[in-house]
């Protein structure tokens, strides 16, 4: 999720707590709103590192130790602490916490519900939890949270809005979740039908609208993607031959009836297996190794002083988008040396 709304989840949440009976509350209403809204915007200040590394590294450390459940108690002690501080030490240390906590857990369940992957046992491993329901960015998502805090704002004594608010939320992620199932037994039934075997199927949220899912079929050797939207029954086809991304992006997602399967490898056609796989298991590419969940050969580029071999993550693949985070291997003329680089716009450029 990003940043905003996950901070404006954590407003929500904290006014759906609050005692209904103001006095039963050391903290006043909007001292509670602000500490929940700054604590479930917290774990994204991960994205300091990023100003002291590189990209790469921020990938892999990124959703680590301060969207970890391990470490939840501790950022919570530390929030409180930080706000008791600041609030000048009148109220309570354990009312902060309790608002605390909170920010920070509906943060960490925001993230589990994206494709990215979310390491909630850090720093005692780096396994990637993840439940994708929703797009990293979901402008339904983020209204349902608008809309109870909109509702909370005109009835400024109630906190009905805000759980109405919450519930809606619970109840559309569940709805996704709905979606998802249907999307994953369309790949089981292509794999059925291929008569593919020892498969796994990855059901991805893509944006725009709640039923627009990508299905990776994975077998040891190779991939079936496909793009599917589960609501509608006929292709949609832009008005203009020229139409904006977003209307390239929207049109890009068939019907069930109408969906193409495009085939992907890891190491390429048979032709450039073994040069790609050279580089894959190159040292100089273990982190990305490490971040990739579903990698595949991107291109081959020769040039007149140097060759790379550029891989993607299909994860992040959107139709008619170039994909982000783009890494391979290159080296220069009479160098036999490979080094990680990033490709950053296009091939050649």
């Amino acid at each position: 999720m990003d940043t905003l709304t996950h901070a404006l989840s954590g407003t929500l949440l904290a006014r759906a707590t609050a005692p209904s009976q103001r006095h039963q509350d050391p903290l006043a209403l909007g001292e509670r709103v602000l500490v929940g809204t700054l604590a479930a915007a917290f774990p994204d200040s991960d994205f300091i590192l990023r100003w002291v590394t590189d990209l790469l590294t921020y990938l892999n450390w990124h959703r680590g130790i301060t969207h970890s459940v391990i470490m939840l108690p501790f950022w919570g002690m530390l929030l409180a602490t930080l706000f008791w501080w600041f609030g000048g030490k009148q109220k309570p240390w354990r009312a902060y916490l309790g608002v605390s906590l909170l920010g920070l857990s509906i943060h960490i369940a925001g993230d589990l519900i994206t494709a990215y992957g979310t390491q909630i046992l850090a720093p005692l491993s780096n396994y990637k939890a993840a439940w994708p329901t929703t797009f990293v960015i979901d402008p339904w998502f983020t209204g349902i949270i608008v809309m109870g805090l909109l509702g909370s704002w005109y009835w400024r004594r109630s906190r009905l809005p805000a759980m109405a608010g919450l519930a809606l939320l619970v109840t559309y992620v569940g709805f996704q979740g709905i979606l998802r199932t249907q999307a994953l037994a369309l790949g089981d039934e292509y794999a059925r039908q291929q008569s593919l075997t020892t498969i796994q199927v990855h059901a991805l949220p893509q944006p725009l609208s709640p039923f627009n899912w990508k299905i990776v079929v994975v077998t040891p050797q190779e991939y079936y993607l496909s793009q599917v939207n589960l609501l509608r029954k006929q292709l949609a086809v832009p008005a203009s031959p020229n139409p904006p991304f977003w209307v390239r992006l929207y049109t890009a997602y068939p019907p069930p009836a109408a969906m193409r399967w495009a085939q992907y490898r890891l190491y390429g056609n048979p032709d450039q297996e073994t040069l790609a796989r050279t580089v894959w298991h190159q040292e100089a590419l273990q982190g990305y190794r490490r971040f990739a969940l579903l990698p595949a050969l991107y291109a081959i580029d020769r040039g007149a002083d140097h060759l790379c071999v550029w891989f993607v993550d299909l994860r992040f693949t959107l139709p008619s988008l170039t994909p982000p985070f783009r890494y391979g291997g290159c080296r220069q003329e009479n160098d036999s040396s490979w080094k990680l680089r990033q490709l950053l716009g296009n091939l050649g450029s």
